[in-house]
């Protein structure tokens, strides 16, 4: 059997031997993410970069054949460190006998989709996602574009800590191209669409507003906007300089500036993306917040009126997804936290549409990982047919709010002995064990899940009001810190 994130992640934890002060390199399931700068082994540096491509490609070997080129797909965020790591990346690929493509400036959905239309074995995007500007990432994808499973990312920990590969002999080593068409190949395929509705986008005159954070969203979002139809587009912060203008994370805290514009009553909807563009959060007309949690729910409220079927998201996201499943006759299934693990209880179960509640949309018709592009298209669509405002649609969802808490702890505290207790105390209740511990009740619910890299645990509630889904959570927060005070 595969390993579990937190399996990879304690793999590494003993190899490397790390406290949680001193942690700025961590490397799981979700790829190898650390700071610029500093020690090898304690950072994303050229050194340990290195070590992690070359272990990654001594993993791709194994699927090279007549279908699956010897090629990998390069793209990045717009991040000041973005080219250093590139030129780090394609060398190291090229040393271990793999061609490179280069896409450059590119979304994480764009990215995706160049690896299966380059037929190549594999792709690395280079971002930290919603990290802050002195973060980078590599995140690795497999030969159908999508992110490792737990077992081959466990696997890339491994070899990077052993240094067990053999690089390239003078006549082996790779090619470096480059390919900057992606970004208008992704737009087409999104216009493509049965569901995007471009003739009616079109009459419907929209005036937009974009927050793209200085980063590749500024590139691609202008240009998808205009192709789909959209009247005019007032652009935020959409020079790709990496030097983000607000903590990248697109929560409503982070989003003042937007959010004024949009209280001037000038435009129908905000449209805020984060560094890599696979996160969707919109501002509706009057500068209140759409929600994050309900992107996801408002595109699959679209999507299940015209292709019914079973929907799928995370143990931590709104159940206004499982509400509108429901509504339309259908059947919902919840998935561990974690991309790669929604997308494969999508596949088993023939999700039409699913994803996460932090504005990730995953539509398996376009292709399957988190797209902002895609989401973008259905709502826009969805709004134009229906004559609504961003508000009245955003109204007609199932109405529920989530508190979002941690619990904060010793380092030696046993977590999962805690877990097992909170589960064995509300084993009356619907309890689901598959991803920490999470307990529905008729009408609200709470997670606790462990951190991957600090002695917390997280704690997720929902219920109709932010009031009671604050209380629920503090009144979980007070059982666990009675547990680790009685000892």
């Amino acid at each position: 059997m595969g390993k579990t994130s937190m399996e990879c992640l304690t793999l590494w934890l003993e190899t490397n031997k790390l406290s949680h002060d001193t942690m700025t390199l961590i490397k799981s399931i979700s790829g190898f993410r650390g700071t610029i700068g500093g020690r090898t082994g304690d950072t994303l540096n050229p050194v340990d970069i290195a070590k992690s491509v070359s272990a990654y490609a001594s993993l791709r070997e194994k699927v090279v054949n007549r279908t699956f080129r010897r090629k990998v797909v390069v793209g990045r965020d717009a991040r000041i460190s973005g080219e250093m790591v590139s030129h780090v990346v394609c060398g190291t690929l090229m040393s271990m006998g793999f061609d490179v493509v280069n896409i450059g400036l590119a979304s994480t959905p764009t990215t995706e989709i160049a690896v299966t239309l380059e037929r190549a074995c594999g792709g690395i995007i280079i971002t930290a996602s919603h990290n802050p500007r002195q973060w980078n990432a590599l995140k690795f994808l497999n030969e159908k574009g999508e992110f490792l499973p737990p077992s081959e990312a466990s696997e890339v920990v491994r070899l990077a800590n052993s240094c067990d590969f053999e690089f390239a002999d003078i006549d082996s080593l790779g090619c470096y191209t480059k390919n900057f068409s992606y970004d208008q190949r992704h737009i087409e395929m999104v216009k493509d669409l049965e569901l995007v509705d471009i003739d009616a986008i079109r009459r419907a005159h929209f005036t937009v507003a974009i927050d793209t954070v200085n980063s590749v969203g500024g590139i691609i979002l202008p240009k998808l906007l205009g192709q789909l139809g959209v009247t005019e587009v007032t652009g935020l912060n959409t020079e790709p300089t990496g030097d983000f203008a607000h903590n990248p994370e697109p929560l409503k805290e982070n989003l003042s500036e937007i959010r004024n514009l949009l209280r001037k009553g000038r435009h129908d909807l905000g449209i805020v993306v984060d560094p890599d563009v696979d996160r969707l959060a919109l501002v509706c007309e009057d500068g209140t917040m759409f929600g994050e949690e309900n992107t996801l729910v408002c595109c699959a409220d679209y999507v299940l009126q015209h292709t019914p079927g079973p929907t799928v998201s995370n143990l931590s996201s709104t159940r206004g997804l499982r509400d509108v499943t429901e509504k339309y006759g259908c059947n919902y299934t919840a998935a561990a936290v974690g991309e790669v693990n929604v997308v494969t209880k999508m596949k088993e179960t023939g999700a039409v549409i699913g994803g996460e509640g932090n504005g990730g949309v995953i539509y398996p018709a376009a292709h399957s990982g988190r797209d902002a592009l895609v989401g973008i298209a259905l709502i826009l669509t969805y709004l134009a047919k229906t004559g609504m405002k961003a508000t009245e649609l955003r109204d007609s969802l199932p109405q529920y709010y989530i508190a979002k808490n941690r619990i904060d702890l010793d380092p030696t505290t046993d977590i999962f002995a805690i877990l097992k207790k909170v589960k064995e105390l509300y084993k009356d209740e619907k309890v689901t064990d598959i991803d920490g511990v999470k307990i529905d009740f008729a009408d609200k619910w709470v997670h606790l899940r462990k951190s991957n890299t600090e002695p917390i645990i997280r704690v997720y509630s929902e219920a109709h009001t932010m009031e009671e889904a604050d209380a629920l959570g503090k009144q979980i927060m007070d059982i666990v810190y009675n547990m680790t005070n009685k000892g």
